[in-house]
């Protein structure tokens, strides 16, 4: 009995200990996330005005969300075009990171280095360095995307796809896609970090068990390697789509930010958590697919 209760002291102790290290982190959260996000809940169902020596909040319902879906007609092209850039962003980042990290994990020389340089860009991208490359090339980062700041408008993607006489909606993909390769290859640093310590923790014993069955490199990909990642796959899909949504390069946040600025409260709001309910429920479908799809058929 004495041994028991020394137990659940010592364990009484670590869970203090643990509240104490967490302390900070919680009252973080509740001042400055949680309490902003309840007011721009109740922002986005008021009228705003702005008076001498603070905001006057005028509850009118669902007007502002009548206004930003049926009467603003910038809205919907705003939430378009940042909806078309997530869904082509996102795969491509997914498969971009995925193999990125494939070659990194193999053994060569300068290994290291190349490890290091592809996570370079999530040191800097925030930093006072990035400012400094932008003012250099006359962009603004949250202006225009990486790939047209670092070439200069020097290559032209329109001329090349129609030099190859592709036309229609194909053309459209592949021009936005090319037009933005340094920007994802820029967002993928977090990513391949996550792929490579999810590909160091498979069994080497399962590759040397498929090599004496003579399987081939892309078996063992499909039937090792993807499996054995599933849940790193989720976790940097979630943690991508994230980083998609709440990117300020995104059109319908950059613009919002904007309208924000004059004092627009109320309607930027309302777009705000519109844009952030699509999100949400094209992450909870992606999520709901993968389980149902992959992950129970590897299980």
């Amino acid at each position: 009995m004495k041994k028991i209760k020394k137990n659940r002291g010592i364990v009484e102790l670590k869970s203090r200990y643990g509240y104490l290290f967490t302390l900070h982190w919680i009252i973080g959260i509740v001042v400055f996330f949680a309490v902003p996000l309840i007011q721009s809940i109740i922002f986005a169902f008021s009228e705003i005005e702005i008076i001498s020596g603070g905001i006057d909040i005028k509850l009118v319902g669902f007007a502002n969300f009548k206004q930003i879906l049926l009467e603003d007609p910038n809205y919907e092209k705003w939430l378009s075009s940042s909806a078309t850039s997530y869904l082509y962003s996102l795969p491509l980042i997914i498969l971009l990171s995925m193999t990125l990290a494939l070659i990194l994990n193999q053994k060569f020389r300068g290994r290291l280095f190349f490890r290091a340089l592809y996570f370079l860009p999530v040191i800097i991208s925030t930093g006072a360095v990035m400012n400094l490359i932008f003012k250099t090339t006359g962009s603004d980062m949250s202006g225009m995307g990486v790939s047209d700041a670092y070439s200069a408008n020097m290559i032209s993607v329109d001329d090349i796809v129609k030099l190859l006489d592709i036309q229609g909606e194909v053309a459209t993909y592949i021009t936005a896609t090319i037009s933005k390769i340094f920007d994802l290859v820029w967002s993928c640093g977090i990513q391949i970090v996550l792929f490579l310590a999810g590909l160091q923790s498979v069994p080497q014993s399962f590759f040397e068990a498929s090599r004496v069955e003579g399987a081939t490199k892309w078996e063992e990909f499909w039937f090792i390697t993807f499996p054995m990642l599933s849940r790193v796959t989720l976790l940097v899909t979630v943690f991508t789509m994230v980083e998609l949504i709440t990117s300020e390069r995104t059109t319908l946040i950059r613009n919002v930010y904007t309208m924000m600025r004059t004092g627009n409260y109320d309607e930027t709001s309302a777009m705000m958590w519109f844009y952030f309910l699509v999100c949400g429920a094209v992450m909870g479908l992606v999520i709901f697919l993968y389980n149902r799809i992959l992950m129970k058929r590897w299980e």
